[in-house]
């Protein structure tokens, strides 16, 4: 009789046999990706690109394109948080976040990477994420991710980055990691006339309100991150930003 650990771990490998939508890129690359320096340490896995941070241990930033197709991915598949192979040390582990009290937040969510196995898998290492007060992921931030979701079904495709501010330092460490003071994001959609792009920043504490009180500008988030977000996107398109538009 097969044992019931074997059986167990089989039943999750067959949980993700799916296949990666067809057409796609294995990896992002082009409107999505910030301006960034020759210095950071930029990984690139199937389903978004990052910037890791040796001294936060938590990404600069993330980013992702998401296409209509890839929202209606079906994989499923349980995986365990895991430190990047790919890139250097220090970096965080399973043990910095150990009865730390906040959560490990994704930030390319899984619901985003459903399209691959592979992709899916690779959201959990920790390049990915960050520390999070559990309120604010569970309710506030994945509101947005929800949004997300629908504008790239609405339009094709959206345009995702997304990481920490570090801007107060009000939290302590846990283990070596730096807990960040809020988060941000930024989206851009390619409309029939031009790109259209709002921003979100989120504080770290227990939040529920709907993505709209988050709104601001791209050019807004830029000061705060100190980089362009999105440098092949005309600048006027990040001075403003229509939220009749991102709420139809």
């Amino acid at each position: 009789m097969k044992s019931l650990t074997f059986i167990l771990l089989s039943f999750l490998t067959a949980a993700c046999t799916g296949q990666v939508v067809q057409g796609l890129p294995q990896v992002p690359a082009g409107v999505e990706l910030p301006a960034y320096g020759e210095e950071e340490d930029i990984v690139k896995h199937q389903g978004y690109t990052a910037a890791y941070n040796h001294t936060t241990l938590c990404p600069d930033w993330v980013a992702w394109e998401l296409t209509s197709e890839e929202v209606d991915g079906t994989n499923e598949g349980q995986y365990s948080f895991s430190r990047d192979p790919n890139v250097k040390f220090p970096k965080a582990s399973r043990e910095d976040y150990s009865h730390s009290g906040w959560d490990k937040g994704h930030m390319a969510p899984r619901a985003d990477m459903k399209w691959s196995c592979q992709a899916l898998e690779e959201s959990y290492y920790f390049t990915n994420v960050c520390p999070q007060d559990h309120e604010m992921n569970s309710q506030a931030w994945r509101k947005i991710e929800e949004l997300s979701r629908r504008l790239a079904k609405q339009y094709g495709r959206v345009y995702i980055v997304c990481g920490p501010l570090f801007d107060e330092h009000r939290f302590s460490t846990i283990g070596g990691v730096h807990v960040p003071d809020r988060f941000f994001k930024a989206l851009a959609v390619s409309t029939e006339n031009g790109y259209r792009t709002v921003g979100f920043v989120v504080d770290n504490t227990p939040q529920d309100y709907s993505p709209r009180h988050y709104a601001v500008s791209v050019d807004s988030v830029e000061v705060l991150t100190g980089r362009d977000l999105f440098p092949k996107v005309d600048e006027a398109a990040e001075q403003t930003f229509d939220w009749d538009f991102w709420n139809r």
